[in-house]
């Protein structure tokens, strides 16, 4: 057991099924007290059912006090875990750009400006965001969801580098292909990039407990990713080539 969770009050958004149902479920196992939040009332409360947490659906935007008074009074961990995969490059429309930053970055800020407020006057708070591999890389044939998802990080990053000296725990997710209903909505891009290493949603709350244990900003799924990021830093012209051969080849395949 994770002392550092036993007992917690815990928000996990996008909870009704994926990564979020996953987090929910190692939570509960871990003794925290949960409440799953999903935009769909009825996954919320199934997976609230099954590990004896709190279902409060909603838009993940806007569900903070209420998901604090379903816990008491007090939010102790906070997952940041709704996503949307939105694809399409620079021509898709505005209403998907909104779409993407409204759900991958904003519903982040609304979050911790709802939740810092506390967590700093007390000196503790543990907020977790699901970012994905696309953040710290990027993601062929899905530009709303690179771009955003690279805002999802910097805002993580961010959290951690103003507020870890007042007790903050910040915690970024970035898994590459996980087996959930958005690897499946990828279609293409997805199955050449993303499903021949797929891992399993536990997998990733595997990942997020033994990175809580260690006390670890950035967490890696996928430990690979750790050398594609360091060669993007590293020698940006060759990795971007690289990415160009893939999108070459996805082309090629359409």
């Amino acid at each position: 057991m994770v002392e550092a969770v036993q007992d917690a009050g815990v928000v996990v958004t996008g909870a009704g099924g994926g990564i979020g149902a996953a987090l929910a479920r190692r939570f509960a196992a871990e003794g925290a007290r949960v409440v799953v939040n999903d935009l769909d009332a009825g996954r919320a409360k199934a997976v609230a059912d099954e590990i004896g947490g709190i279902a409060v659906p909603g838009d993940a935007s806007a569900i903070v006090t209420e998901a604090r008074n379903a816990l008491g009074g007090t939010v102790d961990v906070y997952c940041a875990n709704a996503g949307i995969g939105s694809g399409g490059g620079e021509a898709a429309e505005e209403e998907v750009w909104a779409q993407a930053w409204d759900v991958n970055v904003m519903a982040h800020v609304r979050a911790a400006r709802a939740l810092l407020p506390a967590w700093l006057e007390r000196g503790e708070g543990r907020f977790v965001s699901t970012v994905s591999a696309a953040g710290l890389l990027t993601m062929i044939g899905a530009a709303p969801y690179s771009v955003t998802k690279h805002g999802a990080y910097a805002f993580a990053e961010w959290l951690s580098l103003t507020y870890r000296h007042r007790g903050l725990k910040v915690h970024a997710i970035c898994p590459q292909g996980v087996r959930t209903d958005m690897l499946t909505a990828s279609g293409s891009a997805g199955e050449l990039v993303l499903a021949p290493t797929a891992i399993d949603p536990e997998d990733v709350a595997d990942a997020l407990f033994k990175g809580i244990e260690e006390d670890r900003f950035l967490i890696l799924p996928h430990p690979e990713v750790a050398a594609y990021y360091e060669a993007r830093a590293t020698e940006p012209d060759r990795w971007l080539t690289s990415m160009n051969h893939l999108q070459q080849k996805w082309e090629a395949a359409k």
